[in-house]
């Protein structure tokens, strides 16, 4: 780890361009000063991410009873179980500790505590009266929620590899997870293989929602390697740094906060009405300008390139 006297709340960001308002003046500076806390009594990112897993559960439980002043317990519990998965991430990169299966472990965390949310949003429907044709609902949402939650996560990914490299990216493709998948043995990591199994099925599905997006990191890979130019990574920054507000709605803070006041309305539903439609629609939005950009350079770099031959 860096110097205690040097470490600043800016070495534990990712990067100006994809952090959220709400996480810059609540979440990051209380995430840097607990992942502090952490280092010096030895505990490990995985280890508050899996913490944050108990946490994130528990508050989902509190949502059940149409009863606002255990519902808010619930909402106190999940901005905390937040807060540690804000702080996991701090503490790796404050610490250089990062792993693939730390970041399996922290996008598990999340759905995990949205997979408890959804079934207990839906017990506490079918609890007043709903017919059981709220599990189709809740299952449309639930699917697109993992949608938005992947996509957003990649194109954040793409736009950091972009800014830092592969270094300062969690990008990762599903040819080097099927590789690594082919040289794991099952019987000495069976949990790190079955992660992996998961997590490479995760990435493809990435991909296929990505065609044009693919083709254009082939191009930079095959042209440039991890030597991007500079200048040219001046100009992908400021064409993609307008779609990361879009990527930062479909993450935790916008559908939280939305969460919040359908529990404070007793309307839970509506939550799963505004993951079809609102999060479905900026979700279409971001894929049409994603692609839009990647071809848009992609030409762009195959032009320079065939003029310099």
């Amino acid at each position: 780890m860096q110097s205690k006297k040097n470490v600043t709340l800016e070495d534990s960001l990712k990067s100006a361009d994809t952090e959220e308002t709400l996480d810059i003046w609540f979440y990051r500076p209380l995430g840097f000063r607990l992942a502090l806390l952490c280092e010096r009594l030895h505990i490990t990112p995985n280890m508050i991410t899996i913490f944050s897993i108990f946490v994130g559960v528990a508050a989902g439980l509190l949502f059940y009873p149409a009863n606002l002043k255990v519902n808010i317990i619930g909402m106190v519990l999940l901005v905390f179980a937040n807060l540690l998965d804000s702080t996991d991430g701090q503490l790796a990169r404050l610490t250089n500790n990062h792993t693939r299966l730390g970041r399996i472990l922290d996008g598990l965390a999340g759905d995990l505590w949205f997979i408890c949310i959804y079934l207990v949003c839906v017990f506490r429907l079918l609890n007043e009266g709903w017919s059981s044709w709220v599990w189709l609902l809740a299952s449309a949402a639930g699917l697109c929620h993992i949608l938005h939650a992947a996509m957003a996560d990649y194109y954040r990914n793409i736009h950091l590899m972009i800014l830092k490299s592969s270094s300062g990216s969690e990008h990762d493709t599903s040819r080097e997870m099927s590789e690594m998948l082919r040289g794991m043995s099952f019987k000495e990591k069976p949990f790190e293989k079955i992660c992996l199994w998961f997590y490479r099925n995760y990435t493809r599905q990435q991909e296929m929602l990505s065609p044009k997006m693919q083709v254009f990191l082939k191009t930079l890979r095959t042209t440039f390697g991890e030597n991007i130019p500079q200048g040219l990574k001046n100009s992908l920054r400021e064409a993609n740094k307008s779609n990361m507000p879009l990527t930062n709605i479909l993450q935790f803070n916008t559908r939280v906060i939305f969460l919040f006041f359908c529990l404070a309305l007793d309307c839970v539903w509506l939550y799963f009405v505004f993951d079809l439609v609102v999060m479905n629609s900026v979700l279409v939005v971001l894929i049409v300008r994603q692609e839009r950009f990647a071809s848009k350079f992609n030409n762009i770099i195959l032009k320079e390139t065939y003029s310099k031959a």
